[in-house]
Formats: C-alpha cells, structure tokens, sequence
C-alpha cells in the first residue's frame, strides 16, 4: 500500500509551503487508494509554540485535507529512538560525543580560520573504550553522533531524478542530543519506518539531510522510501517566499477572505500542471489527476494577482445564499450592522455585490450602501469638477430623476431603468454623467460603486426613491 505523510513541527502557523506539501502528500496517497498519516514532530520543546498544534489540525480539516492515522506525536515515542540510537552505538554506526559548546564553537572558528568547511572533527570517534567509561562515570553529559561512511550514496528523487553526495562532505549529525531526546534525522527515519511510509514528499531544503537519511535506514538494516522533494515558493522577484516580504501562513489567506476551494487550486498549480491548459481543478478532481512527474523543479512564483482571480471565480460559483452565509460572521462584527437588516431583499444585495467581490472581506464594505437603513452623506462626494457637477447640477439631476422613478412600473429591467433616465437626460439638455453622478452618490453615499441602473434595480422602487429624497434634503437643507 503506498503510505505518505505529512509531519510539521508545531513551531507557529503553516506556511503555505507546508500546505502544498501536505496537499501533494494526501493527492498522491488518495490517487492510488493509500494512506494519509499526520504526525507531530515536536521534539524541539525550545521551539514549541502554544496553540500551534490545535491550529495545524483545524487548518488541515478546513481544507478537508483529512488523515487516516494520527496525529501522532514524537514526543511520546522517546523511548522508541533511544532503542535504536542504542543499537547504533552498539553495531558501530554512532558514537558518543562529549565535546563542549565552547569546545564545538572553538572547533568552527578554527576550521573557519583555515577556510574549511564547518564539519564535527571526530575527535570523540578517536576516544577509547576506557575514556569512553571515564567520561560515563564522571557523569559527563553526551550527543549520540551519526558516523557518516566516506563513501558515494545514489538515489533517485522522484522530482529531481538521480541524485550523488559523498559521506566527506556530509557532517556526523547528532541523532540524540544531551537532553536524551532525538533530532529530526533520527526521529523521522525511524517513524517513517514503523509507520509503513513508501513515499517522503517534503521540502527541498531537507535534500542535503537525504544522504544522512539513506544511511540511517541501510545502518538499521531497512528499505529506505522513495523520495520526491519539491521546490521552494518564491515571491515575483525570485527571492524565497517569507513573513518578511507579506503573508505565508495559510491561516493568513483564509482571515483576509479567500475560499479553501480557490486557495487548494491556487497551491497545486504551484510547482504542478496538468499538462493542459486546463485551470480550474476541485480536491477530487485533482485526485484524479495529479502526479508527481509534472512537478516542477525550478521554485514557484507566488502570484497573489492569479489567487485573486481563482477566488472571484469560486465566490461567483456559489450561490448568493452560500456566500452569505459565509460572510454573515464578517456583517456581524460591523459596528453598523444589526439582524433586522436581513430582510427579503438581503440576496438581491448579496448576488449584486457577488460580482465583484474579490475576497469574502469585500462584502460587508460593498453590502453596506444597501443595508443601512439612512445614510450620513458626505456632500462633497455629490460634486465633481470633471463632470461639471456642483450643487445646482446635483439638485436638478435629483429632483428631475424623481417624477421619473417614481412613475416608473419595471424596476426589473435595466434597460428599462435607462430608457426611463435618458429621456430625463435629454429633456435636461445635459450629458449623462451630470445626472448620473450624483444620482449614484445618492444612492449609495461611496465615491465608488455599481452603475445607477444596477443600483436602481437592485435596490428596488421604495429604497430607491427613499435615499434620493434623503439625499434632496441634504443639498436643499
């Protein structure tokens, strides 16, 4: 059975990298009717984040990137890699290292000096079994070191193809450190090995840790997976995808309002295409249709201007009703914002704003015009020197547009909107933007919004006639 996983640290929130990883992991595992495992790697205490492992959980089930087993937490298998670190120490292929920090960091200013590569010496591999006891007995704290061979390792990465390193290049890693607890190199070969997983799909920046890897499973006398390291996220201008240059955490994009479905087809594409120029993929389908041989190993652009457009397309494919009920939490976190204002004409509202909205956080600022029972106007915005509109002008377009509306049967009907408007544009002798300028302030008391035509159908013959008589009464105040 082809079992992959996905195993992040608690250490903060996931990072979009890691929700791509975590992605392909349950795609590949799903396609070929496998298993998901999530496991907690948190033997790190120092890095360890309160509330970091309850947010992981939630976020991974809020993108339905659901496990079969788990989460199982390193922390409580201690005594697991301790018997293997044992076993090491006992067939040769570790050794105990009591080298202080000051000693360790005199070692790398030496080695500095010399322009030598920053490498552990060995010099605790040297020490005699009597030494060795010495130090035991004087209750001297110790590392558990890998011994790497100085020899070629090869192995193909699914991504990358073949791949070489040479032992003489790579460090002895510790593998338990003083505290008794395992580093990630240990901890992961070993839980990757009794979990059963046939297939490690991580970050690139774990590559160079392969070799140790592949070592530790032939030094344990195992099978090492298959291995395919994909590569890194990077912002437009080729610079590696960090908090420093904006948002990475996956929990940052659902905040700012963008769907899971737009955010899950947004991270595949990100290093992975179909091969067509097809865009636009559901979980199952990209189930159905994903692979690791079209992923990419040169690193992905980040491009939010191409999330935004997954996402208006998303939020246009749902139904007024679903998007309100998924930005009814954002209405009601508005100061101005009370139950009443949910009344029949809520999803006219919510299906005109739907169009252009970007994100769920657009709503409530696009819904506001029309929700709010009176509206304070701000004159100003009724003015505009390049439409030729002052408060004479705004005055006249208003209080002419009235008789015309309120004879007016089909609100219905765009075109019969405009047809009854421009008759009152021609009678007034002026160009359209004269009228329909501060009509629209009128309306809706925003610099910016929908047409006067949409607006007007929208809202209907009663709010419509209500703000434009509310707005008359200001100007004529």
């Amino acid at each position: 059975m082809i079992v992959t996983r996905f195993a992040p640290s608690p250490t903060g929130f996931l990072h979009v990298g890691g929700l791509r990883t975590a992605l392909y992991a349950y795609l590949f595992a799903r396609q070929n009717k496998g298993k998901f495992i999530l496991r907690i790697e948190d033997t790190d205490q120092k890095r360890y984040v309160e509330g970091a492992v309850e947010s992981l959980l939630s976020t991974l089930k809020h993108f339905d990137l659901n496990w079969d087993e788990g989460p199982i937490f390193q922390s409580s298998r201690t005594e697991i890699y301790q018997k293997y670190a044992d076993q090491l120490l006992a067939t040769g292929k570790a050794y105990r290292c009591f080298c202080s920090e000051e000693e360790l960091t005199k070692m790398r200013e030496d080695q500095a000096a010399r322009k030598m590569a920053p490498k552990y010496d060995r010099r605790c591999y040297e020490l005699s079994p009597e030494k060795i006891a010495a130090q035991l007995a004087e209750g001297k704290t110790f590392v558990i070191r890998q011994l790497i061979p100085y020899e070629e390792v090869i192995f193909v990465d699914l991504i990358r193809e073949q791949m070489r390193f040479h032992g003489k290049d790579v460090d002895d890693q510790v593998l338990i450190k003083s505290d008794g607890l395992p580093t990630y190199h240990l901890a992961n070969v070993v839980d990757d090995h009794e979990m059963g997983v046939t297939h490690v799909i991580r970050g690139e920046e774990w590559l160079p840790s392969t070799p140790k890897h592949i070592w530790l499973y032939r030094d344990l006398g195992w099978t090492p997976p298959t291995f395919a390291h994909l590569s890194l996220l990077l912002n437009p201008d080729r610079s590696k995808l960090s908090k420093r240059q904006g948002d990475v955490a996956a929990e940052d994009f659902v905040a700012k309002g963008y769907l899971k479905e737009a955010i899950i087809n947004f991270i595949a594409f990100l290093g992975w295409n179909p091969g067509t120029e097809e865009e636009l993929f559901t979980l199952d389908e990209l189930i159905q249709r994903f692979s690791l041989d079209r992923v990419q190993k040169a690193g992905a652009v980040f491009n939010i201007e191409k999330l935004d457009w997954l996402n208006g397309h998303y939020i246009r494919a749902k139904t007024p009703q679903e998007i309100a009920d998924l930005i009814l939490p954002l209405l009601k976190a508005e100061p101005w914002f009370t139950e009443n204002l949910l009344n029949e004409q809520f999803l006219t509202f919510m299906a005109s704003v739907q169009l252009r909205m970007k994100t769920l956080n657009d709503a409530p600022a696009m819904l506001r015009p029309f929700l709010l029972q009176t509206l304070d106007y701000n004159e100003a915005l009724f003015y505009s020197e390049k439409m030729k509109v002052d408060k004479a002008m705004a005055v006249m377009a208003i209080e002419q547009a009235l008789p015309a509306l309120e004879a007016l049967t089909d609100y219905q009907n765009d075109e019969a909107i405009k047809e009854s408007l421009t008759a009152v544009i021609a009678k007034m002798g002026v160009k359209n933007g004269q009228m329909l300028w501060p009509m629209r302030v009128a309306l809706t008391n925003e610099e910016y919004s929908p047409g006067v035509f949409e607006l007007i159908r929208v809202m209907g013959k009663e709010l419509t006639l209500k703000r434009l008589r509310g707005a008359l009464d200001k100007l004529t105040a």
